[in-house]
């Protein structure tokens, strides 16, 4: 399968929620940044020097044109962020244990994404989501809406199937943001015959459908009518379709693994819009993966090119194909 380059008139649209971010936190003070799953990788995919177009809703607030400048000053087209004047943005806090595993303190119940299909504009956004080349958004995207939202984006993703193109979806479930797994399910199930690029994580696969291997993960995806998946299976490294495993260069023991997953889908897309098969594609994934998994926090200084490290050990490793 071919997955067709976004250009200027057609970017990837990257549908989701876009959060202040508190991480470094000591007794007395932390950092203040902006990140969120979708927002993480549109920013690599746009550094990768693809075009790309974010949607969600924000507030009238200083922490909202914090964000909204963070979008536009990575180069990432806004137009359809709405704009809620009685709503603010999320806000979730990062903690870390020894290993570099996080886990998060969210604030968002009342949250402007939340409230993005009342907002003004939404309609608009909507219609060019569908006619936008692909659109990428995740399990957490959904966790924002009832069942409304969810077949309000599965009909957008529809139009953008019909057209051609393509719809990359990666479950990242969190429990906390459902009211139970079975809604998650069914959310999920929901949009899951119009995804045709899968790029799930085993650990919330298994802990969501109970799946005993990240085989059974592929395959499911692919009976659902995926026509790509990989899974992701941390330093186990990531499955391409339900058979090829592609291994981590070099693995090194994690200061933060927030936004690994994430960088690791952006690297793949980007490989892919390029040409390069699934199985380079993962490489490129893992390469980034790890360049994050060694930073604290979910985004690399804007100085740094996303695939520097990437190169490095891809050329270690003799991987130049395109093919």
């Amino acid at each position: 399968m071919e997955l067709t380059a976004p250009t200027t008139a057609r970017p990837l649209a990257v549908f989701g929620e876009a959060m202040i971010e508190l991480s470094g936190i000591s007794g007395t003070s932390c950092t203040l940044g902006v990140a969120g799953d979708t927002f993480n990788t549109a920013v690599y995919v746009r550094r990768l020097g693809w075009p790309v177009g974010y949607v969600t809703a924000l507030g009238d607030d200083p922490f909202s044109e914090r964000i909204r400048l963070a979008l536009t000053s990575e180069g990432i087209a806004a137009g359809h962020v709405l704009r809620n004047p009685e709503r603010s943005p999320g806000l979730y806090a990062v903690n870390l244990d020894a290993n570099g595993e996080r886990s998060f303190t969210y604030w968002r119940e009342t949250s402007a994404a939340r409230a993005f299909f009342v907002t003004p504009g939404s309609q608009a956004a909507m219609r060019w989501i569908g006619e936008a080349g692909a659109l990428y958004l995740s399990g957490i995207s959904l966790s924002l809406f009832d069942q409304d939202g969810h077949e309000r984006l599965a009909a957008a993703a529809a139009a953008i199937r019909e057209r051609g193109g393509h719809v990359i979806f990666d479950t990242n479930y969190r429990p906390r943001g459902w009211p139970d797994p079975a809604a998650a399910r069914q959310a999920v199930g929901t949009l899951a015959p119009l995804v045709s690029v899968a790029l799930p994580t085993f650990e919330d696969e298994a802990l969501l459908f109970g799946d005993a291997a990240p085989e059974e993960t592929a395959r499911r995806w692919l009976e659902a009518g995926a026509l790509e998946v990989v899974v992701k299976h941390g330093a186990d490294g990531a499955l391409v379709g339900d058979r090829e495993w592609v291994p981590v260069p070099s693995p090194e023991k994690p200061v933060d693994t927030t936004g690994a997953g994430d960088a690791f889908n952006a690297a793949y897309l980007a490989a892919r819009f390029e040409g390069a098969s699934p199985v380079t594609a993962a490489r490129h994934g893992h390469a980034l993966a790890s360049s994050v998994l060694g930073t604290y926090g979910a985004i690399l200084p804007r100085g740094e090119h996303p695939l520097r490290r990437a190169q490095a050990l891809l050329g270690s490793l003799g991987d130049t194909s395109q093919t």
